[in-house]
């Protein structure tokens, strides 16, 4: 148990960090969506525009976080590793940013927002800056410095939110071409504190390229980040068709307007989000830190296991009390929205599962069926959207998320028994998921509208979550572990 404890305590000072930072950054969502702030459409271009920022991030760490925490293990000369890592980012974002601010126009004109090219290069600078900082972040992790962690990442993510809230109560004006803009550049500025924080460690560092060394870590790391993009396209891809397949057929404003809808609520599966973040923060360098443990698959399979608890609690707590987080978004234009929820909250709990799962694949050196896994997930998400968007608009985009998570999961188990076998306790982990999805559908069933709040509801549904916390509690006995222990 000791080196769970140890994994728990690294997911607090680690993840801790992380979560009040995205938490703090999610409470924007209310901000952003509140009536006397940005209408649908505003907010459903500020989601595309991210959405796109999130692609370009995957290619510009290009994989050098997880190659690093790999290759820094085996490495006996630790600070000529990082050096390595770091001089292939600098490479890749130096290419980058030279080729997003020279063709920033022709981006904006096919963003169908020509008047966006100054935020085309302000998005080209903060790229850059957030990229070459997550390497830096990496390595202090692996230095073991979380209260510098924690500090740089909170400055950050504080910065950008009174940011916000100057530039959008200060001011935001009605009809004002600049809207959207006190968005991005709240975060241009925020951005840019990172690696100012971080000078002494930018200092440090010398450009090194060894020829053998960078090809090795390429392709270590190129599975990764075909696999990471394939990701990126699993999670975002589907605003980006919402916009372009809606305004194909309507105004440019109407498909940004759903994008806005969906993009809310999507945010509703915040907590497990969250979770599943701070998670694999603390998780990845533990599990390598595990390889040589005899008891190595018992502590990956009792993980799982309390992972998949958390989660679908989080699930029913959400799911079952709908009508009290809807006010996470405050303005009722969103709410039409709120079906989508539940289904991409299971859509998340089965992601994390996944990601829980990934680590055989990076343990086994076989980083390539990442990309596979993720790439054929993908071409799912791309299949299901181009065939549903067209017919049930965000909730096509819902479905698939769910399809496609659910079904990276399944593959990613039966590749991972074949090549690095773990043997997970399948038994509790389908009950607990079964046990909070048909909780959730009978109380579906008997109250069909759980958006309005009623007392006989509100008594229900906690009844509903008792009894699933007492299943837990029943099959985990933890006062008896705890004696054990």
């Amino acid at each position: 148990m000791s080196t769970l404890k140890k994994l728990a305590g690294q997911t607090a000072i680690y993840g801790g960090s992380t979560i009040i930072g995205r938490l703090l950054n999610y409470l924007l969502v209310p901000l952003y969506t509140a009536e006397f702030a940005f209408s649908t459409a505003e907010y459903g271009s500020i989601s595309i525009l991210y959405s796109y920022v999130a692609f370009f991030m995957i290619f510009l760490l290009f994989g050098m976080e997880t190659t690093f925490f790999r290759f820094v293990n085996k490495s006996e000369d630790k600070e000529k590793t990082f050096n390595q890592a770091f001089s292939i980012v600098l490479v890749v974002n130096a290419i980058v940013l030279v080729l997003l601010v020279g063709f920033s126009q022709s981006i904006a004109n096919w963003l169908d927002h020509p008047e966006f090219r100054t935020y085309v290069i302000w998005f080209a600078f903060i790229l850059v800056f957030d990229a070459t900082s997550s390497l830096l972040m990496a390595r202090l992790r692996y230095l073991n410095q979380p209260k510098r962690f924690a500090f740089i990442q909170l400055s950050n993510i504080g910065t950008n939110i009174i940011l916000n809230l100057i530039f959008i109560f200060c001011f935001l004006e009605d009809g004002s071409d600049f809207r959207v803009g006190y968005v991005f550049l709240a975060n241009l500025i925020a951005s840019f504190l990172k690696p100012i924080l971080l000078y002494k460690d930018i200092l440090k560092f010398r450009f090194t390229w060894d020829k053998v060394v960078v090809r090795t870590m390429t392709i270590f790391a190129l599975p990764l980040v075909l696999a990471g993009f394939a990701g990126i396209v699993n999670e975002v891809i589907d605003r980006v068709l919402l916009s372009k397949m809606l305004a194909g057929s309507n105004s440019l404003e109407y498909a940004e307007s759903q994008v806005g809808i969906y993009s809310a609520n999507y945010k509703l599966s915040i907590l497990i989000t969250l979770f599943i973040t701070a998670f694999r923060y603390a998780a990845e360098p533990f599990f390598f830190a595990q390889e040589k443990n005899k008891d190595k698959n018992k502590i990956y399979s009792k993980v799982m296991t309390y992972f998949v608890i958390v989660v679908t609690l989080i699930f029913l707590v959400i799911s079952l009390n709908i009508y009290l987080f809807k006010w996470f978004i405050p303005n009722p234009d969103y709410w039409e929205g709120l079906k989508v929820v539940p289904i991409l909250l299971l859509a998340n709990v089965f992601l994390g599962i996944y990601y829980n799962q990934s680590i055989w694949y990076k343990l086994a050196d076989k980083t390539k069926y990442g990309a596979y896994i993720a790439l054929g997930g993908a071409c799912l998400t791309l299949t299901l959207n181009i065939s549903l968007i067209p017919v049930i608009g965000y909730m096509g985009s819902a479905i698939a998320t769910f399809a496609v998570y659910f079904s990276m999961m399944v593959a990613s188990y039966y590749y991972g028994q074949k090549h690095y076998p773990i043997k997970y306790n399948l038994r509790k982990i389908g009950l607990y998921i079964i046990s909070a999805i048909v909780l959730f559908g009978i109380s579906k069933l008997i109250v069909r509208d759980q958006t309005i709040f009623t007392w006989s509801l509100f008594i229900m549904n906690g009844i509903f979550l008792l009894v699933f916390i007492g299943i837990i509690l029943f099959i985990e006995r933890p006062i008896r572990s705890l004696k054990k222990g």
